[in-house]
């Protein structure tokens, strides 16, 4: 069916897809509860038939009038999944065997970097009864906020996330650093979203089973401290070993802690909103322009002027003297003639031409 009794155009998006504007890059909706919806363009007023414009001198005039255009635009679609938690740190330090254990997902695992190319989710429940989701995310790296490595698709993720768990290996086991690698990750984070450093974290010191990981431990705590002055609070850091399951329970109990003290984050600032439409013509905006072509032709345009030439309908010689009569009306003969317009010149108004009579 079509006009009113059409069914409205409905397209099903996951939870957390961020709907924007195209052209101008303006958030115009936020989809984060399920069954959400927004109306993004709207359907043009309807048509009317001949019976609409019957008068008792003319019960069946030969003039029909077209149904508007419905609006169209070009939008962008954006998915950031929704959870409290997530984990971030260099690919291969354990994040995706720490989701297996803690939660019901079953996330591919290998040993080479970039087994996880998606991010995964699970839900925890703790021993105390608490639940929350959290969100593995693909293995970040030097210039991840920049695209390198596919890391802003990956950072993106993030912004949903109240708290950060950010993993390192100490064992140190792919010859890196395990304090560069922390002060590498988390540098890439301010770089994608300054907003990104006000999330909380708890460090998570990962493969404690492997050797020399007590001793890099205690090497990196050194190297924190050192980074803070002594009325400064450390961040939290929780030995684990997701292949032993070690220290998991302190670390989940601690995560859900400090999910409970802290708030949803602003995804955007109101400067990132398009503005509400009102939909209506203004008064004060010009009803038509006036141009001309290379070829001498003139051209008509203008948002009012354009809806009346798309609602006439060209076929019936009553509806074309009816869109002269509106034309003139608005004074675009007076306005054409002010501007230098001739008997005979032609006139374009979209892919429509026609001469002009003086």
């Amino acid at each position: 069916m079509h006009g009113r009794g059409a069914e409205d155009l409905r397209v099903r998006v996951p939870q957390g897809t961020t709907v924007r504007d195209a052209e101008t890059g303006k958030v115009i909706t936020d989809l984060i509860e399920h069954g959400q919806e927004f109306i993004v363009a709207h359907g043009g007023r309807g048509g009317r038939g001949n019976i609409r414009f019957a008068t008792p001198k003319n019960p069946a005039p030969e003039i029909s009038e077209n149904g508007e255009p419905g609006q169209e635009r070009e939008l962008q679609l954006e998915l950031k999944i929704l959870a409290d938690v997530g984990l971030v740190g260099f690919p291969s330090v354990g994040k995706s065997t720490l989701l297996s254990v803690i939660t019901s997902a079953k996330p591919k695992i290998g040993a080479y970097h970039f087994t996880t190319i998606v991010p995964n989710l699970g839900m925890v429940r703790t021993q105390s009864g608490e639940s929350f989701a959290v969100a593995d995310l693909p293995g970040l790296i030097e210039g991840a906020s920049q695209g390198v490595g596919l890391g802003t698709q990956f950072l993106r993720h993030i912004e949903r996330t109240r708290v950060i768990l950010h993993i390192i290996d100490m064992s140190a086991s792919e010859g890196r650093d395990p304090y560069e690698d922390y002060l590498a990750i988390n540098k890439e984070l301010e770089s994608y979203n300054l907003r990104l450093m006000e999330r909380p974290q708890i460090i998570v010191a990962n493969k404690m089973d492997m050797p020399e990981s007590q001793e890099n431990l205690e090497a990196f705590k050194k190297k924190l401290a050192a980074n803070y002055d002594e009325f400064e609070e450390l961040p939290a850091i929780f030995p684990i070993s997701g292949l032993t399951k070690q220290g998991l329970a302190p670390l989940l109990d601690a995560t859900a802690e400090l999910l409970d003290k802290t708030p949803e984050f602003l995804l955007y600032d109101e400067s990132d909103m398009e503005e509400e439409a009102y939909y209506g013509f203004n008064e004060e905006e010009k009803a038509f322009e006036i141009s001309r072509d290379d070829d001498a032709t003139w051209v008509l345009s203008g948002e009012k002027l354009m809806k009346l030439f798309n609602m006439t309908n060209f076929d019936r010689d009553e509806s074309v003297m009816k869109f002269a009569r509106q034309l003139r009306g608005m004074g675009v003969d007076e306005a054409l003639r002010a501007r230098g317009a001739k008997d005979g010149d032609l006139v374009r108004i979209g892919k429509f031409e026609f001469e002009f009579v003086d």
